[in-house]
């Protein structure tokens, strides 16, 4: 027992000789020092790539892109407009790195303008047009001519003619067939031909003109038009000369004319180079 006390004590003050050594020894007021946290490193960003297109190409470019930028790890930032609303806003400077437009004729002439990088065009689809009518409207018209005399189609809208091509196409199929004059009273303009379409969904209009790449068969009815009545609508994209980023749109440009991205755009009704 005297044994076991004796063996308690001692313990007891080796404990307070410890503890008043590593009392000793700290300095007074001085804080313990945190260990030194390096700064992280900074994670590199690739910019986005600015394609500015043609509307007719919603629905197949946000797929196509969303692939692109699966496989590539390089990020998209698409403007969807009028051809012609785009092609001003390039001449203006508008920092955009491809040009998707819905007729050649502007690439050829921003090219000419010196705002195109040489060799860089390249033909990607053609695009066709058709009437639309809203899903369960019952109005039941399929030909132009039926457009211009039924009573019951008070309106019709088709995308702006003198900057929208798919615009013009559908003004150049009615002139085909002698019937500009009957219509030309019925027309409501849309901006681009998604904004053709929406005046159409909004009931604002009876019929319209549209592309068939925008075409959803649960939204409207559609009836193509014969490609012979209008010029053809052959696509072509092509780089900037004021990118940044010439690799990248040559990867972007070649991805929609590759395999995976003829797929979409086939899937979305255009004819591809080489159909055409």
């Amino acid at each position: 027992m005297f044994q076991h006390r004796q063996r308690t004590l001692s313990f007891v003050v080796l404990s307070l000789i410890s503890l008043f050594m590593l009392t000793a020894c700290a300095v007074p007021g001085q804080k313990a020092t945190p260990p030194v946290q390096q700064p992280p490193t900074p994670s590199v960003t690739t910019p986005k790539l600015r394609i500015v297109a043609a509307a007719d190409l919603a629905l197949a470019f946000k797929e196509i892109a969303a692939q692109f930028e699966e496989e590539t790890k390089i990020p998209t930032e698409i403007t969807f407009g009028s051809t012609g609303t785009a092609a001003m806003q390039i001449e203006n400077g508008a920092p955009y790195d491809v040009f998707a437009a819905a007729d050649v004729s502007y690439i050829e002439a921003l090219n000419k303008k010196g705002l195109i990088l040489p060799n860089t065009q390249q033909l990607y689809a053609q695009g066709r047009i058709g009437i639309a009518t809203l899903k369960g409207s019952n109005l039941g018209v399929k030909t132009l001519q039926a457009l211009a005399d039924d009573p019951r189609v008070k309106k019709i809208a088709i995308a702006e003619p003198s900057h929208a091509p798919y615009g013009k196409a559908a003004k150049q199929a009615f002139e085909h067939l002698n019937l500009w004059n009957k219509v030309e009273s019925k027309m409501v303009y849309g901006q681009n031909i998604q904004d053709t379409l929406a005046t159409l969904k909004s009931g604002n209009v009876d019929a319209a003109i549209i592309s068939l790449s925008i075409y959803k068969p649960e939204e409207v009815d559609f009836t193509i038009i014969d490609s012979s009545w209008y010029d053809p609508l052959n696509q072509m994209m092509a780089i900037l000369k004021g990118t940044k980023q010439e690799e990248n749109s040559r990867k972007f440009i070649a991805y929609v004319n590759g395999e995976k991205g003829r797929v979409v755009m086939k899937k979305y009704g255009f004819l591809l180079p080489g159909e055409f």
